[in-house]
Order: structure tokens, then C-alpha cells, then sequence
């Protein structure tokens, strides 16, 4: 029993998109198409892939281990065939990005507007996403995080200088409380704390004394995902938030957010540009590569 290789890779889009007409879409057919197409690979192997309903498609216990399966294959072979048809040309072409949402340089709109002037025929897809998860396997180019968890395997290149973690909180919050003077204080305070999803625990808040790091686990007031809506409890006053100190820059200029413990907050490796090691890299991504350390 052998499946179709073609067919391999629309359930493989499927998969990815857990929708018959985005796969659709991105095959340049028709919906019915994409479905007989899964139909006939269900026939040929003998078992359902693919649970569809009116409003959902998701994947069989059969489907699911198939995708982890094929993924990464799948993945070489796009990559493989992109790299063969662009080697030789200008840069073109969709690029997917996953990107941390605290990268604040790199989401910038003068650096990433600065790149699609000037390669027009590339189509730049971004995520921007807090999940750690296989880029390649998802069908990603690249990705944005902290350099820290991204995997060894990998390619890695500076987006910017070293960063640091700071605690800040509102002028006002200063006059109402006052400030703490050591981040053990800090459980004793109202705080705005993060988390990466909805399951999570909040984030600990990291420090370093005497050359030792340690973390706090603060009990915070109100907790999200948000780094801009964090920003915005603080600057009312809600109270002290921690983060990337390049996400709260702008307000503490103005004065709106001031910051505490700075004494405890060391700088570390900041964000990197990440892809997987290839003999022939896409002029695209060569490009944007090319792009950020112009820009650095």
C-alpha cells in the first residue's frame, strides 16, 4: 500500500490549517477538491483522518499521529523546492514569521516597513506569539525569541544589543504605597503580572543580587497575556508590572511609568532571528537577514 505523495501533502495543509478551504486556498483549487483528495487517502489507507463537521475540521487519532509523521518532511520538501526555484532570483515569495510579542525592535513599524519597501515581492507573514513550539514542523521560515529557548540546532542572529527586565509602576502608585527596596517586598505589593496562555502559571519575576539570579513568585491583582494592556494598568496606577525594559521605554520618558528595584535587574542576550540550518538559504530570508543587521 503505497499513498500519493500529493495527496500526503494536502492533508498536510489541512492539517496545518485545520480548514478544507484555506488548504484549498493555498493549493490554488476548488474545496470539493481538497476533499475528495482526503477522501481517497482515507480509502487508500484504510482509516479516517480527518473529523469534519459543519463548523470544525480536527484530526483522528490516526490523523494526528500521520501529521507528526509527515510534518517535518513535508516541511524540507517546501523548504527544498523553494530554496531550487529562488535561488538565482530576487528576493520573492511569502515569508512566515513567528515572533515573540515582547520584541519590540524587531516589531517595530519603521524596521519591518524599511523591509517591505524594499523587497516588494516579498510577502511578509507575521505571528506574533508567547508559545514555544517546532517552527519547521509548523511551516515557519523563521522566528523572533529570546536567544535563551531557542533550540541548538539552530541558526541564530542578533535582532539587537543585550536587554533587561525591569519592575515599574505609576507615579502615583509611588506616592500611594511607596517603593519597595528589595524584591522580596514585592509579595506585599499589588501587582499586574503575565502569563503565556490561558493554563499557565503567571510569569515569576526574575532578579539578580550579589551576582546570583532568583525569582519572585509575586500574587498578582490582575494577570493577562497583554503586554500592552499591563502597560496600561500600570501607567493608571492599577499596580507594579514587570517586563522587557524596551516595552515600557516610551512611558517612562514621558514620565508616566518610573522604575523600581533597578539595581536588581541585570542585562542578558536579547533577542534573536532563528531558522533552521540549510545548505541554500532563501533569497528571502537572506534578505531579511541582510535587512537587520543593516539596520544594527
Amino acid at each position: 500500500m503505497e499513498a500519493d505523495l500529493n495527496a500526503l501533502a494536502v492533508f498536510a495543509l489541512v492539517a496545518e490549517e485545520r480548514s478544507f478551504r484555506a488548504a484549498a486556498e493555498r493549493v490554488g483549487v476548488t474545496r470539493s477538491a481538497v476533499s475528495q483528495t482526503i477522501r481517497r487517502l482515507e480509502e487508500t489507507l484504510g482509516i479516517a483522518l480527518v473529523l469534519r463537521t459543519t463548523r470544525s475540521v480536527s484530526l483522528t487519532e490516526a490523523g494526528d499521529r500521520l501529521f507528526g509523521d509527515i510534518a517535518p518532511a513535508i516541511a524540507e520538501m517546501r523548504a527544498a523546492t523553494e530554496a531550487a526555484g529562488n535561488l538565482r532570483g530576487p528576493p520573492r515569495g511569502q515569508l512566515r514569521l513567528a515572533v515573540s510579542s515582547i520584541a519590540e525592535r524587531f516589531l517595530s513599524g519603521p524596521f519591518l516597513t524599511g523591509f517591505a519597501e524594499a523587497n516588494p515581492e516579498v510577502q511578509l507573514d507575521i505571528t506574533v506569539t508567547d508559545e514555544e513550539f517546532d517552527i519547521v514542523a509548523e511551516g515557519y521560515d523563521a522566528g523572533v525569541r529570546l536567544g535563551e529557548v531557542i533550540e541548538q540546532d539552530m541558526i541564530a542572529v542578533p535582532v539587537a544589543g543585550d536587554e533587561r527586565q525591569l519592575a515599574v509602576c505609576s507615579p502615583r502608585y509611588l506616592q500611594r504605597f511607596g517603593a519597595p527596596v528589595h524584591p522580596g517586598e514585592l509579595v506585599t505589593h499589588r501587582c499586574i503580572g503575565w502569563r503565556p496562555a490561558p493554563r499557565a502559571a503567571p510569569y515569576r519575576w526574575e532578579f539578580a543580587e550579589d551576582g546570583k539570579e532568583f525569582s519572585v513568585a509575586v500574587a498578582p491583582e490582575i494577570t493577562t497575556n497583554d503586554m500592552a494592556l499591563m502597560t496600561k494598568l500600570a501607567v493608571a496606577g492599577a499596580g507594579i508590572t514587570f517586563g522587557m525594559e524596551e516595552s515600557f521605554r516610551p512611558c517612562i520618558e514621558r514620565g508616566e511609568l518610573v522604575a523600581v528595584l533597578e539595581s536588581f535587574s541585570p542585562r542578558f542576550s536579547g533577542f534573536y532571528l532563528y531558522y533552521p540550518s540549510r545548505r541554500h538559504m532563501a533569497p528571502k530570508l537572506r534578505a531579511l537577514v541582510s535587512h537587520m543587521q543593516h539596520r544594527r
